[in-house]
């Protein structure tokens, strides 16, 4: 699911200038307060989408947000939605698939203060069946949900 997503995303993506992905990015930030928000819901309905979200379900609390970039560091897929929609300019994808194709970065724990919680972003750079970068995930843990599942013995 998620390389032949990446794949077609891709290959769509491509020839895309560093113009029309700030346009983009400032699309999806101003859809997030709008009521009509065909970027996001695009991003949103896609089989990928559906997929992470499922993932993040079964996980009972432990991922409070997966998401897939494309080369471009373009949303891909989502659980959840995002500030923006270009992640090529931040960290989680600049020490990843910036980096190279075994690129992993754990990023400094931050407490959210809405669920009053711990969280961390874990990032990887993803690779196609010939170990060619696609793309990037993130996903972010909820290290206090870790933490109690660690006390009660049952593990991560």
């Amino acid at each position: 699911m998620v390389r032949l997503t990446l794949a077609e995303l891709n290959a769509r993506q491509a020839k895309l200038d560093h113009a029309t992905i700030d346009t983009l990015d400032k699309q999806w930030r101003d859809e997030r307060k709008a009521d009509d928000q065909p970027l996001i819901t695009a991003v949103l309905s896609s089989p990928l989408s559906g997929y992470l979200l499922r993932i993040q379900a079964g996980s009972a609390g432990l991922y409070t947000e997966i998401f897939v970039m494309t080369a471009k560091g373009l949303n891909a897929g989502q659980s959840s939605v995002t500030s923006d929609y270009w992640q090529a300019d931040e960290a989680k994808f600049q020490k990843t698939f910036d980096v190279g194709a075994d690129a992993v970065f754990v990023d400094e724990p931050e407490f959210n203060d809405e669920t009053a919680t711990w969280r961390c972003q874990i990032n990887l750079t993803l690779t196609d069946a010939d170990g060619a970068r696609i793309g990037a995930v993130t996903a972010e843990v909820n290290l206090t949900e870790l933490e109690r599942r660690a006390a009660a013995g049952k593990g991560s």
